[in-house]
């Protein structure tokens, strides 16, 4: 499944191409993705302005002049492709192979911008993608979204914050960090690289983070910092391309040549003066990478 940073990625590669831009007509080559379309789906959006495009957690948001928001999430295979003229680049694919085979293009925006019309095309072989449609102002009661924590990145989240979640918790440290009700779009990947630089064991209890008073310990603020750190690094870096995740501009993200422990399984700790080995171990179906000599 494509992480934040290759969702927000994606976001800012299909901006330039979409906000502002009428959509003269939505395309629905089929009844379904991975959930049937909202009905009437085409119908609601075309003729309607795209005022901006957002991002919350895992999911892309294309906010509407009309006051709704289609969401869409990409499942395991989808991607965007921005087609004007014989122009043609992808914003975003996490599949193997990078599909263009017409047969998986499923939806088609045509949209008509100030500097004329183009076409953006959500691919998905697999389909387990899927998009809705919801009122903004009603967008966090949305099911999607009710239960999901703060942003990694945004300014809700804190040492305070986790500290209240995490009190008294036997939960794996890393579970903790993958529940979406905690924090809100952190994967695997980036939570076993945030662990790994605030050397912290996915395998510790998250409990022990937090004082017997509910006070945060010095671990948790640089486990908050770490997090931030390896989330800004990914997007700086256009996320990664272990499925073959590719930018607006059809370049590579490239945050995977800067793992430390993630897929590194055997491989000499990168910590300096560390000498320790990186370690696998499957969590709840997960595989966990990190180092157990300076992850404690």
């Amino acid at each position: 499944m494509p992480e934040l940073p290759e969702v927000e990625t994606v976001k800012r590669g299909l901006a330039p191409a979409m906000e502002g831009a009428l959509i003269a007509r939505l395309e629905l080559r089929r009844k379904d993705l991975r959930f049937p379309f909202p009905d009437a789906l085409a119908d609601r959006v075309s003729g309607r302005t795209i005022i901006g495009l957002g991002r919350r957690a895992k999911y892309l948001l294309v906010d509407l002049d009309d006051g709704n928001t289609l969401i869409s999430h990409l499942g395991m295979s989808g991607s965007f492709r921005i087609e004007k003229g014989s122009a043609s680049a992808m914003a975003g694919e996490f599949h193997h192979a990078r599909s263009k085979d017409e047969k998986h293009d499923h939806v088609v925006f045509h949209l008509q911008g100030p500097d004329g019309a183009r076409r953006v095309i959500y691919n998905d072989p697999r389909r387990f993608g899927f998009m809705d449609m919801v009122g903004r102002a009603d967008l966090a009661a949305h099911p999607f979204f009710r239960d999901l924590g703060p942003e990694p990145t945004g300014n809700e989240l804190g040492a305070t914050y986790l500290a209240e979640r995490f009190r008294d918790k036997a939960q794996p440290l890393k579970s903790a960090l993958l529940d979406q009700k905690n924090i809100a779009g952190l994967g695997n990947i980036y939570v076993c690289e945030a662990l790994w630089r605030a050397h912290l064991s996915p395998l510790r209890a998250a409990g022990t983070l937090v004082t017997p008073a509910g006070r945060p310990k010095q671990q948790l603020d640089l486990l908050v910092a770490s997090i931030r750190d390896v989330i800004a690094d990914a997007i700086a870096a256009g996320g990664s391309s272990l499925r073959d995740h590719i930018q607006a501009d059809g370049s590579l993200g490239y945050f995977q040549h800067s793992f430390s422990v993630y897929d590194r399984e055997g491989e000499t700790c990168g910590t300096p003066g560390c000498g320790g080995t990186v370690a696998r171990v499957v969590q709840a179906g997960r595989s966990t990478f990190y180092c157990a000599a300076c992850q404690k």
